[in-house]
């Protein structure tokens, strides 16, 4: 059988043999950009249907597509982490987001980083009927890497 990583593995040849884009799977799964970034690489689950959808598109195998449709590990990292809570909280988004920003920053951007120096960071606070919302907002320069 098939695990999410060689699921995930597969997706990522099969978007490049292709040529499609993150936004261009997103639309065709009619999901959020982030999340079918995020699920395609192994970081969600994908519903039955979406999961059909996607195998179709990037031209992959039934066994692919039982794999995406598998309850993850979530989290890519494989550092120790902080106990402390609130700090934990962001190391588990990065868990699960960081390989999703790092396509996302690749493929709008190209070769680079985020800058970390030149960065800006906003945490609020929105209301919410279902309750508080903590709305943090990172603004890093690009950094294209820049070889010899």
């Amino acid at each position: 059988m098939t695990t999410k990583q060689e699921a995930a593995d597969a997706v990522l040849a099969a978007k490049t043999r292709l040529g499609l884009s993150w936004a261009q799977l997103a639309e065709t799964l009619d999901a959020p950009l982030a999340w079918t970034t995020s699920a395609l690489l192994g970081q969600h689950p994908v519903p039955a249907e979406k999961a059909a959808k996607a195998v179709q598109v990037l031209e992959l195998a039934e066994d692919v597509e039982a794999a995406l449709r598998l309850q993850p590990t979530r989290g890519a990292l494989a550092d120790p982490v902080p106990t402390d809570p609130t700090i934990y909280r962001f190391y588990e988004v990065l868990q699960v987001y960081g390989p999703t920003i790092k396509e996302l920053i690749h493929e709008q951007f190209g070769d680079g980083i985020m800058s970390a120096i030149n960065f800006k960071i906003d945490v609020g606070r929105r209301e919410d009927p279902g309750g508080e919302r903590v709305v943090v907002t990172m603004d890093g320069k690009f950094l294209k890497y820049q070889w010899g």
